[in-house]
């Protein structure tokens, strides 16, 4: 049986779930600016920084910071 995964319930809340996913996932050499700007306005902001360090997410923008801000931010 495959476990059924359950998504925090501040996923739901965040602003980034109202948005085309790929704004969060630049290709190298674009920009991260709109996704770091919804972030900024975004209520659960804290809480997804806080997941994506915890689980060494190692792409896109969470909370708003890239994943090169994040690993300086966890050394």
């Amino acid at each position: 049986m495959i476990p059924k995964l359950v998504a925090p319930q501040w996923m739901s809340d965040a602003l980034c779930a109202q948005v085309d996913t790929e704004t969060f996932f630049p290709e190298q050499g674009e920009s991260n600016r709109v996704a770091k700007r919804i972030c900024r306005r975004c209520d659960v902001q804290a809480e997804c920084l806080a997941y994506a360090v915890k689980h060494r997410m190692p792409y896109g923008v969470w909370g708003g910071k890239s994943a090169r801000e994040r690993l300086r931010r966890s050394a």
